[in-house]
């Protein structure tokens, strides 16, 4: 791993931390390519069961780094839809096709492509205090990332339209009101809440997991029949998993499953 993206382990939670709290961890491609290597190593390794991605210092993530954006525009990178295509896109399908949960741990602001990592991510959890801002609007840019796609299905046109537009601010505990935060803790307390959560999903019955996530991700583009067969045949492939099994032979036995991942 590398120097701005620390990588720790507690059980078979893989605990992935961005490292550049002076530049309140903004995004460059350096920390974007470490950040989709990291992920595609954990989906393959059978020892990890979940990820924690928070960020060092006082802020989750600030976005794009707009400095270097300039340095490389002065260097004649100047199309940034290639730079999403190239940097960006590959870190959001990282994390949405990973079969693995992905827990956002936000310690402080989640701003622009920050807030679309968090919302890529399957469950976040964040400090009192912490904001989230669909930041793009007040640079002149459009919210991207992954975050049109994220904040209209998270919430609605009405209320993705206000954001994206006016840029304001919303509050841990406003986010967490209209659905975007799944908590809202003391900021002593945030890792440690969310490594309990992605250590409960890592005891859990993992193959069930990513059918969930595959499941839901297609369910948001099918219509009812389609997406009705779609759970038909996602549910016969969980029934015949060793997790599922277990989970019955439980039930009857009146006794909690122990799943083995």
């Amino acid at each position: 791993m590398t120097d701005i993206l620390l990588s720790t382990r507690q059980g078979a939670v893989l605990i992935l931390t961005i490292n550049r709290p002076d530049a309140l961890n903004a995004l460059n491609p350096q920390t974007t390519r470490a950040l989709t290597t990291a992920l595609d190593e954990a989906r393959r390794d059978p020892e990890v069961g979940a990820i924690v991605l928070t960020g060092a210092g006082r802020a989750f993530c600030a976005g794009a780094d707009l400095r270097d954006v300039a340095d490389r525009a002065q260097a004649g990178e100047t199309d940034l839809g290639d730079d999403l295509r190239t940097n960006y896109a590959p870190m959001i399908r990282a994390i949405r096709s990973c079969p693995k949960p992905v827990v956002a741990a936000l310690n402080g602001t989640a701003a622009g492509a920050g807030l679309s990592l968090a919302l890529a991510c399957d469950l976040r959890i964040a400090a009192a205090g912490a904001q989230l801002i669909v930041v793009f609007v007040r640079v002149g840019l459009v919210p991207d990332a992954g975050s049109l796609f994220f904040l209209t299905r998270m919430l609605g046109l009405s209320k993705a339209t206000e954001l994206a537009m006016t840029g304001d601010p919303l509050t841990a505990e406003k986010a967490e009101e209209l659905g975007l935060i799944a908590a809202v803790v003391p900021a002593d307390q945030l890792m440690a809440t969310a490594v309990a959560r992605a250590t409960g999903f890592a005891n859990g019955p993992r193959r069930t997991f990513g059918l969930i996530k595959a499941g839901i991700e297609r369910a948001l583009v099918g219509d009812l029949e389609q997406v009705m067969e779609l759970e038909s045949q996602l549910q016969a492939r969980a029934a015949r998993t060793p997790d599922a099994q277990e989970a019955i032979r439980a039930f009857l036995e009146k006794r909690k499953p122990v799943f083995e991942g």
